[in-house]
């Protein structure tokens, strides 16, 4: 008893073999949300106050009436800090960053650069 293949084309067999794929891609991921839905691990999160676009204001002491002033902060963020770490990361360096400076922007190889671009192409 000889079992003989239902099609030989090629281009029904991918047909169905990337429809199962995708039914089966469509039912992972309903599987991911219904876990994610009833984890019990998760924590509860718990509604945060809006925050106002303001900086926070300071009590600042005088001889008259205690004045608020808003908050300046110097130097650089963290964010930016950890935005540079990421960059000198991607580029293979494995050491640490350790200090962040502004310098200059006048005299820059970069500006520089960019001028004489800007120049060529007049």
């Amino acid at each position: 008893m000889g079992h003989s293949p239902v099609t030989t084309n090629p281009l029904i067999i991918m047909m169905i073999n990337m429809t199962v794929v995708f039914i089966v891609l469509v039912v992972l991921m309903y599987l991911i949300k219904l876990i994610h839905f009833i984890d019990p691990t998760k924590v509860k999160e718990k509604p945060e106050e809006p925050v106002a676009d303001e900086p926070p204001l300071v009590a600042v002491k005088s001889e008259t009436a205690p004045a608020l002033e808003p908050v300046v902060e110097q130097g650089v963020t963290p964010e930016i800090i950890a935005a540079i770490s990421a960059a000198v990361a991607a580029y293979g360096f494995a050491g640490q960053v350790r200090a962040v400076r502004i310098v200059n922007h006048e005299n820059t190889p970069w500006r520089a650069s960019a001028r004489f671009n800007t120049l060529q192409r007049k």
